[in-house]
């Protein structure tokens, strides 16, 4: 699945002020239970036992939190920038201000590992992250991450 398909600017966050982790993962879980029509304690749910297996924080200042879960029927996704880096126990020990919220239907799980390589992929690039953190909309910022999807040529 590319980029452009997954994440789409209406759950594009720039804005977003958490005091720490737990406080991003419930923004992003209310975010999404709004987006659902779901209890919001059930997406928090999955977002924090997938956190307690390892932290998701990729490096770099970027997180990547992620579940499968079986009460979804399509992907759902969300970016968001942080206005002050938060510590997200990353193992280059840099705080985190870029996190993509992946949420996938269990059902289809043969797209998720892909979908979940395709954003790292995009991600290696150090120009990206630093396009995403100067983009002045969320729509600015979906369009440098479907620009960053596509293929070399």
């Amino acid at each position: 699945m590319a980029i452009a398909d997954l994440f789409s600017a209406a759950d594009g966050i720039l804005t977003l002020a958490p005091s720490g982790k737990k406080d991003l993962l419930e923004m992003l879980a209310t975010k999404v239970s709004a987006r659902l029509g779901l209890p919001r304690d059930k997406v928090l749910d999955a977002i924090l036992a997938r956190e307690k297996l390892g932290s998701t924080a990729l490096g770099r200042g970027v997180a990547l939190p992620h579940a499968r879960v079986d009460w979804l029927e399509t992907p759902v996704a969300i970016l968001a920038r942080l206005t002050h880096p938060i510590d997200m126990e990353a193992r280059d020990g840099e705080p985190v201000d870029l996190v993509f919220l992946v949420l996938w239907p269990e059902s289809a799980s043969e797209g998720f590992l892909p979908a979940l390589s395709s954003i790292c992929r995009v991600l290696r690039d150090n120009q990206l992250p630093r396009e995403l953190r100067q983009a002045r909309s969320a729509a600015e910022a979906l369009q440098t991450l479907q620009a960053a999807d596509r293929p070399q040529i």
